[in-house]
C-alpha cells in the first residue's frame, strides 16, 4: 500500500506540472498547437534518462524513489493518451503535416532527450 502512495503523490504533482506547462505554453504560442503536450513528453523524457541513469548508478534499491519519481511524478507529467487525441484531431482536421511533424517531433525528440538524460547521468552519477 505504501508504494501506492507513492506513485499517488508523485502522479498529482506530476499531472500539476503537466498543467502548469500546457497553461504557460498556450499564453506564450497560443492555442493553435499542443506545444504544452510535446514539451511535457519531451522534457518528461530526459528526466527519465537522468533518472533512469541515478537510479542504476548511485541508487542501491530505490523501489520507492522509482515509484515516486518514475510511476508517479513523471508517468503524471507525460502525456501520452493527451499526445494520442492532439494527433487524430489532426488527422481529423486533415492538418497532415502538422500530425507528422508533431508525431514524429515528439516521438524522436522524445527519445533523444531521454538518451542525453542517459548520459548526462552515467557521466554525472557513473564511476
Amino acid at each position: 500500500m505504501t508504494g501506492l502512495l507513492y506513485v499517488a503523490l508523485g502522479g498529482a504533482l506530476g499531472a500539476s506540472g503537466r498543467h502548469l506547462l500546457g497553461m504557460a505554453t498556450v499564453k506564450a504560442f497560443g492555442p493553435d498547437y499542443p506545444y504544452g503536450t510535446m514539451a511535457a513528453n519531451v522534457i518528461g523524457g530526459f528526466l527519465m534518462g537522468l533518472l533512469a541513469g541515478w537510479l542504476a548508478l548511485k541508487v542501491s534499491g530505490g523501489t520507492n524513489l522509482r515509484l515516486f519519481l518514475g510511476v508517479g511524478l513523471l508517468g503524471g507529467f507525460t502525456t501520452f493518451s493527451a499526445f494520442s487525441l492532439d494527433a487524430v484531431l489532426m488527422y481529423e482536421k486533415k492538418a497532415y503535416g502538422q500530425l507528422v511533424g508533431y508525431v514524429g517531433g515528439s516521438v524522436l525528440l522524445s527519445i533523444g532527450a531521454l538518451m542525453i538524460g542517459l548520459i548526462l547521468a552515467r557521466k554525472i552519477f557513473g564511476s
